[in-house]
């Protein structure tokens, strides 16, 4: 096979890495791996509970593609059993159940969209159902009693919610052993995860070691900062920019990035050169206009081709710099011709929001026009004889013409 030399597997595979542990083992691993013509096996496993990704979850998928194109073997679990447990990392309280059935089908949704970073080709896909639905209560058991409470309250998130009083589920301290058995079963060499795994991730090294194994190194990547630039990028706080979404809908949310993570952004979810970072450094602090305009044209490149960058940015540049309604605005007409319609359902049916709520949120921050006008009552609903035809602009860069339908 032959892999790269060790140091410059290492260049790669250290960009943008917050922690890893233990330091020196990863090196030992490619050492031995480039000795034998052996692949490593690295691990990344998903929460199949969250099945649209955004920019924030391809920063480790990014790193396990560098293992992939080195040579390395990706494993991909899916978590459908431990799904139904959920993953207590970050949370206040015990997370509602899902049922094998939900796990898998996000499961696969969560793999179709990982595609556009990962090489589906080279890689192997593993539900951890496949073990741990097999496992008798007296292997539990024996699991189990490789950990103690006290380790388990070591996490911090356990330890905030026992200090508050606040419950925890016997089940949510099986969540890290479940992780960690995973690790043993696929015989993981790496295994990555963003900073918050860190626990989750050291038990999997202890287990392993416990089955005689030879104990996974943990690589950790950054959380990335959503485009309100201080909470982490999250579909629920409303700062994601989607893998999936529309060419001009994601340049316009780079766009809007606090200059201050142009450079962060360009090392953790592009595929600019290494060489080029420090320049793109340079460029984020003496001109952050044009930094984030290449930063919003390379990320949409990578997800959707060279010409659709372009045209989202022509479409920024008419639209938002320049303040013009865009020629090619998608027409949508209402299933009743007649009568009336809230706001808020026509919003949604539009497609120009997610959801009712979403909807209600932008009225009320005062983001949503007609012909210009703003509309500051969520409750407004539209005649639909009289009204139409009406130009609804959702934030700076979502637009419908709504019309009525032509009659035969």
């Amino acid at each position: 096979m032959g892999f790269p030399p060790v140091d410059d597997q290492l260049a790669v595979l250290m960009r943008g890495v917050a922690d890893l542990v233990p330091e020196d083992a990863l090196r030992e691993k490619l050492e031995h791996s480039r000795k034998t013509d052996t692949p490593l096996r690295v691990k990344l496993g998903c929460d199949p509970s969250r099945p649209d990704l955004h920019l924030g979850h391809t920063v480790v998928l990014r790193k396990l593609r560098q293992f992939q194109d080195l040579g390395h073997q990706a494993v991909l679990i899916v978590g459908d059993f431990t799904g139904m447990i959920g993953d207590p990392t970050g949370r206040s309280k015990t997370r509602p159940a899902l049922t094998l059935k939900e796990t898998r089908e996000h499961g696969r949704s969560y793999f179709e969209q990982a595609a556009n970073v990962l090489d589906p080709d080279r890689t192997e896909i593993r539900y951890n159902s496949e073990w741990l639905d097999e496992m008798s209560f007296s292997e539990v058991i024996e699991l189990a009693a490789q950990h103690t409470v006290a380790r388990m309250l070591e996490r911090e998130d356990f330890k905030t919610r026992y200090e508050a009083g606040q419950p925890i589920s016997v089940h949510e301290f099986l969540y890290p052993l479940a992780q960690a058995q995973d690790s043993v079963e696929i015989q993981s060499d790496v295994e990555l995860g963003g900073t918050d795994q860190r626990f989750n991730l050291l038990v999997g090294r202890h287990i392993q070691q416990a089955e005689g194994q030879d104990p996974q190194v943990c690589l950790m990547v950054p959380l990335l900062e959503g485009t309100d630039g201080h909470e982490k990028m999250s579909k629920s706080l409303d700062n994601a920019i989607g893998i999936t979404e529309a060419p001009e809908e994601m340049y316009g949310k780079v766009m809007s990035v606090p200059d201050a993570l142009i450079y962060r952004y360009t090392e953790l979810v592009t595929d600019t050169p290494l060489d080029a970072l420090p320049d793109v450094k340079a460029q984020a602090k003496a001109n952050p206009r044009d930094a984030k305009h290449n930063l919003a044209h390379a990320i949409v490149r990578m997800y959707h081709g060279e010409d659709a960058a372009d045209a989202a940015r022509d479409h920024f540049e008419k639209t938002v710099v320049q303040g013009d309604t865009p020629d090619d605005i998608p027409v949508f007409t209402p299933e009743s011709g007649n009568g009336t319609m809230g706001l808020l359902n026509l919003m949604t049916e539009a497609g120009l929001t997610e959801s009712n709520s979403e909807a209600r949120r932008l009225i009320k921050q005062g983001a949503v026009t007609i012909d210009d006008e703003t509309v500051d009552n969520w409750r407004h609903s539209v005649d639909l004889d009289a009204d139409l035809p009406f130009v609804l602009q959702v934030g700076k860069r979502r637009y419908a013409r709504v019309e009525a339908p032509t009659s035969a």
